[in-house]
């Protein structure tokens, strides 16, 4: 899909008309949008609702390995719990998406081999985005020929904390052509960007790039995913999709841990972006121990009962 449509096609004709126009997006009330995301924070939900959610937010799970010590058989193993997330429930679904680093795509690809499951791979010198271009082309378009139908890429944060925004723009646009066919997470890394009205700028600059999703996150920076960012950036795609009629998928990652947390998110992108979100197209969870308690809390309510700690494995 691609971002850049009518009335939105000569925003970036020039590094002045890119910041004109991010300079000129609705400020960010702070303390309107962290009360609003402590809000939607304390909605209950059903019983049945939240069974619901539970498997709804598994299959949103981009289950994550991005590790030194990363190893084959590592990622072969979590291949295999991403399939079948809880061997003792064929009901169980299976996650959205592995995300591992390009020397692992191959390994994951046959790994999941005759799944559903998509292949996700970190790209462009994650996780800070210190390289040239070209390297991160060929960073990208290696992930791609190994197997990877998604590109989790970080935009170059100097440059955007700089002002070069038109910079960050054609850089994201040459790596969303590198992609082929794959689609493109663009990572804001929003604990560098400091501001909320920063966040909303760097979310439009990703969109009208062609970037398919938003992302929040590389989970090597304290904070990550936060709700008041994720509220801001949620706002941000669905004003663009009221706009062009593209519709951006957002995904928040790092720090994501409990069921709790994934079903307050789950809210805000029901109260905020519309119930046209809640798809594992449209929304993500880029996460490593997520997983282990959805699938303890999914357990309980068939159970009524918590299993035990070795019920999950440890990932």
């Amino acid at each position: 899909m691609t971002a850049t449509v009518p009335p939105l096609a000569d925003v970036a004709r020039s590094a002045s008309a890119l910041r004109a126009f991010l300079h000129g997006l609705p400020g960010v009330d702070q303390v309107g949008a962290e009360q609003r995301a402590a809000m939607l924070g304390t909605r209950s939900i059903k019983t049945t609702s939240k069974a619901w959610a539970l498997d709804l937010a598994i299959r949103m799970v981009d289950l994550t390995t991005l590790e030194g010590a990363d190893t084959p058989g590592k990622v072969r193993a979590l291949c295999a719990k991403g399939r079948r997330p809880d061997p003792t429930d064929p009901d169980c679904p299976p996650v959205a998406a592995i995300c591992v680093y390009p020397s692992m795509v191959a390994t994951a690809k046959e790994a999941l081999e005759g799944s559903k499951i998509h292949i996700a791979s970190v790209a462009t010198a994650f996780p800070s985005g210190q390289a040239p271009l070209d390297i991160k082309i060929a960073d990208t378009k290696a992930a791609v020929r190994d197997g990877a139908d998604e590109i989790d890429m970080v935009i170059n944060r100097g440059a955007f904390l700089s002002g070069r925004y038109l910079e960050v723009f054609e850089e994201i646009a040459a790596v969303k052509e590198a992609c082929g066919s794959a689609h493109l997470k663009v990572i804001l890394e929003t604990g560098e960007l400091a501001t909320y009205d920063n966040v909303r700028r760097a979310s439009w600059i990703g969109m009208l790039a062609g970037g398919d999703f938003i992302k929040t996150s590389t989970g090597k920076v304290q904070p990550a995913a936060t709700l008041p960012v994720t509220l801001v950036m949620l706002e941000a795609v669905r004003d663009f999709k009221a706009l062009t009629g593209t519709t951006i998928g957002v995904k928040p990652a790092g720090g994501i841990r409990t069921a709790k947390d994934a079903i307050k998110y789950l809210v805000m992108v029901n109260e905020t972006a519309g119930d046209e979100w809640l798809h594992p197209d449209r929304f993500r969870f880029g996460a490593s121990t997520l997983l282990n308690d959805l699938l303890m809390q999914r357990a309980k309510m068939a159970t009524g009962r918590y299993s035990g700690p070795d019920y999950v494995t440890l990932d």
